[in-house]
This record gives structure tokens, C-alpha cells and sequence, in this order.
């Protein structure tokens, strides 16, 4: 079953991390943490902690220091300090070290002073090209993690020059949006980004993740300065494993959970075979399916238990899940309204979407789970696809409060947002793997198994998600994601 992988511990965990889950906070909350910690600490200490770190994660990424060539793109500010500061001690360990400023008159004069005095250079505008075409390493400071907006193009220019050399970012990539991971324009494309103090939502949730590389998080000393809820976290593999019903020694099926399948159609009887394997591997105790593909459903899978009547008579379930292959005739429709007046968590997914009533849903006194991808959320919103996926954050929060119901919003980034609760969880097992036809099928019977397992929506959206990233790395053969990637 898919979860013995998470159970036994098999299997590379996702980000490499020993510890617990990963939480992001905003622009606002990561600056008033900074400015409390700054008031109990020496002036500029906070700026050389980050440095320090910047400067390891440096030579890391080189595999030597002395001799490697590095070229600063240095904007105004703090961000351009940290870089600066950090380019100082590579110069002093041998690195040859050019930075590059792309706002002369505010670049931090610290951290200018401290580079020339170590023995690092300042190249003019017309031989920053040069120098970055030269590196071995071009360090990102255009812009911190206040910006808006895409690169100017100066500085996309300058970036365009760096073909052949590895691209570290400071805190975020230059261009991207800190809070929403957002993109408006030009931005820079990072092989690993170092952030400072805590993650920041827009480090998970693409399209800034595919920009921002293998992520490392410096400590630099935040933690107790920031609150307990953060805005976006993502499970690690020790906090699936956690959450994972195990069978006691008196379990039997209906302890375990039953889930109730009402999938596929005379045109798709294979997504009622794939929701219904989905909850028996994702380890429901029974599946009774109810819908027109029995007979697809019980040659594939002889232990399931087949009803020919309406959901509401097909005996004791724990959890429904409805939709997937289902179509949209007046039939998908009667099967629909019978599961949602059900005293038990459904989940809805695929055509069930396109048939949803906002008023249905939010009058249930039970759990309800969406499950949308990117085009049936711009649906449900009544906005583009294109808006859903350059925004998945919003999308997800938005389509929760509306609905009132737990929202899995599919993607490259699949986002996991729950009514009146700040945190949305990122999934950070996501893969290419999963962009096939029947496995979104698949994703609806897992998550329904862990509903009938007695998880709450969030747990049980967030928990198959990830099994259903874990599933399809192994079986695609992909590789296991890279140290410090979410």
C-alpha cells in the first residue's frame, strides 16, 4: 500500500530535512521579527549572521573557495549588504570576487567598504558584463524580499550573461513575489536560493519555486520572535508518518474506515477503477462503490462491495468520494445531491465540481473536500486558468472560504487551503510524473481513505497529496528531490 513506504520509513524524504515541518512567513511578520531581534543585538550582527551563512553556502555550492571566480549583482539595501558582506570573506578565502552595482548611489556602504578592503573589486557598468560572464558563481542581491515586479533590464542583461556559471539568490530570486510566489515579469533564475530566518510562502508555491533551485534556510536566530502560525507550511516526511492511521490490533474493516465510491459512466468506467484502487491502497478497511462501472470495478477489483441503488442505500460508509469520470447528466446529479446529504465527509472532485452548489456545501454539517485543478478552480471562481495558476495561493484560500469546504487545488504545486485557517499547506512531493491521464482519479480515492480513517479534511487533503507525490517519484523513476528543495 502506499502508505507503508512513509510507515517502514522507506524512501528518500523530499527536501532531506531531519526535522519537522517547514513554515513560511510573510514580508510583514519576517521584518517585525528582524526589527525585535535587531533591538537585542549589536548593530550590523544581524547582517554578518546572514553573511556568514550566504558566504558558506557559497563555497558549497563551488567546492572551493580560493581561486573561483564570483561576481556580485549587487541592488540597493539590505539585500545588497548581505551580498556584499559575504563577498568580503570569500575574497578573503582566495576567491576572486567582482560585484557589479546596479544602483551605485544606494549601494550599502558597509558592506561596499568591508568587500574593497578584503580585496575584492567594483566593476563599472560596462565591464559588468564581463565579470559575469567570467563567474564561476554570480550571487543574486538585485532585490530583497520587498519587491514587486519583474527585473529592470539592466539587470535582466546582466543575467543574460551568465549562461555557464551556477546562480545563487539571496533570500528569494530578484523578481519574484516573497508572499504569494507570484511572478509579473522578468525574473531571475536561481540553481539554489539562501534565505535567512524563515522561509517565505513564495519559496514553495511555483511558479517562484521552480525559479528559486535547491533552498537552504540560514538561522539567524528569528525562531522566538516569530509567531506560532505561520502562513504556508509544508509536511515533511516525519509529519506523514505521524499523521498515518495504523491498524490496531482489534481493527477491523469499519474501524479502518469504508469508503464509498461514486465514480465513472458508460464513457469512463476506468476513473471508477482508479478511485476505487486509490482508497483500497491508500488503506480504507472496505470500498463500496455505488454507480453505472461495477462490472469494470469488480474485475479489477474482486473485494470491493458493488451497489446498484442510489449512495444512500449501499450500506455504512466513513467517508464518500464522488465526481471523478462521473459526467454531468441528470443522473451524476441525483448520485451527487444523495452523498452530499450524507452525515459523513465527502470529498468532490472532477465532474462532481462542475455540478456543485455553493449553498449545498456550505449548509453540510460534515467535512466537504475539493479537489479542483487549475481549470476547474477557474470555474468554480469565474475567473482564467491562467489567474488560478500565476496565483495558487489566493485561488486555494478563496475557493475555502467561498465553499466553506477543504480545497486541494491540483497543480505543479498542489496547495491545500481550509476555511477560517491562515496556514495553506504546500505539497512538496510534486512531480511531472503525476501530469497523466487517471491520476487526479487516483488522488481522490487516497485522500477519501484517510477521510474514512477518521482525518480531518487538511490532514487528509495534505497527507495524500504528498503519498500520491511519493508514489508516482518511485514508480516513474524519478529522482528523489535535491538537498533542501521544498
Amino acid at each position: 500500500m502506499l502508505a507503508r513506504c512513509l510507515v517502514s520509513g522507506a524512501g528518500a524524504r523530499p527536501g532531506g530535512e531531519t526535522g519537522g515541518m517547514r513554515t513560511a512567513y510573510s514580508v510583514e511578520t519576517v521584518r517585525a521579527a528582524e526589527r525585535a531581534l535587531m533591538a537585542q543585538l549589536p548593530q550590523g550582527a544581524l547582517m554578518q549572521r546572514a553573511a556568514a551563512g550566504l558566504a558558506a553556502a557559497c563555497s558549497d555550492l563551488l567546492g572551493r573557495t580560493y581561486g573561483a571566480r564570483v561576481a556580485l549583482l549587487v541592488g540597493s539595501g539590505d539585500n545588497g549588504g548581505d551580498a556584499l558582506y559575504a563577498g568580503a570573506r570569500l575574497a578573503r578565502r582566495g576567491a576572486g570576487v567582482t560585484a557589479v552595482l546596479l544602483s551605485p548611489e544606494r549601494a550599502h556602504a558597509g558592506g561596499l567598504a568591508a568587500l574593497r578592503a578584503a580585496g575584492g573589486r567594483v566593476a563599472s557598468a560596462e565591464d559588468g558584463d564581463r565579470a559575469v560572464r567570467r563567474a564561476d558563481l554570480v550571487v543574486d542581491g538585485i532585490v530583497g524580499i520587498g519587491g514587486r515586479g519583474g527585473l529592470r533590464p539592466e539587470a535582466e542583461a546582466l543575467l543574460s550573461a551568465a549562461e555557464g556559471a551556477l546562480v545563487l539568490a539571496v533570500d528569494l530570486p530578484s523578481g519574484v513575489d516573497a508572499d504569494t510566489g507570484e511572478v509579473r515579469g522578468a525574473t531571475v533564475r536561481a540553481d539554489a536560493t539562501v534565505t535567512f530566518g524563515a522561509y517565505k510562502p513564495g519559496l514553495l508555491v511555483d511558479p517562484a519555486r521552480e525559479r528559486a533551485g535547491a533552498l537552504r534556510l540560514i538561522d539567524i536566530g528569528l525562531g522566538p520572535h516569530l509567531p506560532r502560525r505561520p502562513e504556508a507550511e509544508a509536511l515533511q516526511h516525519a509529519d506523514v508518518a505521524a499523521l498515518l492511521p495504523r491498524p490496531a490490533a482489534e481493527s477491523d474493516k469499519y474501524r479502518r474506515g469504508v469508503v464509498g465510491v461514486v465514480a465513472g459512466s458508460a464513457r469512463y468506467p476506468g476513473a471508477a477503477v482508479l478511485a476505487v484502487a486509490g482508497a483500497l491502497h491508500g488503506g480504507a478497511g472496505a470500498v463500496r462503490y455505488a454507480g453505472p462501472a461495477a462490472d469494470a470495478v469488480v474485475a479489477r477489483f474482486p473485494e470491493t462491495l458493488v451497489s446498484e441503488g442510489p449512495p444512500s442505500k449501499a450500506g455504512r460508509v466513513q467517508a464518500w468520494v464522488v465526481g471523478p469520470g462521473a459526467g454531468d447528466d441528470a443522473a451524476a446529479r441525483r448520485a451527487l445531491d444523495d452523498v452530499l446529504a450524507s452525515d459523513v465527509p465527502v470529498l468532490v472532485d472532477a465532474d462532481g465540481l462542475r455540478l456543485l452548489s455553493e449553498e449545498t456545501v456550505r449548509a453540510r454539517g460534515a467535512e466537504t473536500v475539493l479537489t479542483p485543478h487549475a481549470g476547474e478552480a477557474a470555474a468554480l471562481l469565474g475567473v482564467t486558468r491562467t489567474r488560478v495558476e500565476a496565483a495558487r495561493l489566493a485561488a486555494a484560500r478563496e475557493l475555502a472560504a467561498r465553499f466553506g469546504a477543504t480545497t486541494l487545488l491540483k497543480g505543479s504545486t498542489t496547495v491545500v487551503a481550509a476555511p477560517g485557517r491562515t496556514a495553506v499547506r504546500v505539497n512538496p512531493t510534486g512531480t511531472p510524473w503525476l501530469a497523466t491521464a487517471g491520476s487526479g482519479d487516483v488522488l481522490s480515492g487516497v485522500t477519501g481513505s484517510l477521510l474514512a480513517a477518521g482525518l480531518r479534511g487538511l490532514d487528509a487533503a495534505s497527507v495524500g497529496a504528498y503519498l500520491h507525490g511519493l508514489a508516482a517519484r518511485s514508480l516513474g523513476g524519478a529522482p528523489p528531490a535535491r538537498a533542501g528543495t521544498p
